[in-house]
């Protein structure tokens, strides 16, 4: 696994983004595997016809999630994610594409310190899910 250049690192710098396509049986899976038995994940009449939504709505874990991935792919062996913090501010929806992704917000060579804004940005370009990732590089 390729690691994070901690020499050409500077504030600013962009994470690679990663495109997400959530089928229904993923989501349903997903679901599953965290025991959400909310309808909105599952049952599409349920999700459109009761609580408004034009589609079977994508768990916010789910993008959590993508946010963590994305950060450990960029630091590859390089460093270790130390935290992560973030918010679901809009609705996702089956079909969708997805893109997690990243910028480098601060960083302390010294101590090998990362801050990174993390997002889900939708395909209109919005930003369903903002968050802040810390983490160490040269931590194994």
């Amino acid at each position: 696994m390729s690691s994070v250049d901690a020499a050409s690192l500077e504030v600013g710098s962009a994470l690679p983004e990663r495109e997400h396509t959530c089928s229904n049986v993923q989501l349903m899976l997903y679901n599953a595997a965290l025991w959400n038995g909310h309808r909105i994940h599952f049952d599409e009449p349920y999700a459109k016809e009761v609580e408004g939504y034009p589609g079977l709505v994508i768990a916010g874990p789910l993008l959590g999630d993508w946010m963590n991935q994305c950060v450990e792919e960029w630091l590859g062996d390089g460093g270790v994610l130390t935290g992560i913090e973030y918010s679901n501010r809009a609705a996702s929806y089956i079909g969708e594409t997805l893109v997690a992704g990243g910028t480098v917000t601060s960083y302390e060579p010294s101590s090998g310190e990362v801050v990174i804004d993390v997002f889900i940005r939708n395909q209109a370009g919005d930003v369903v899910a903002p968050g802040v990732a810390t983490a160490r590089l040269g931590a194994q």
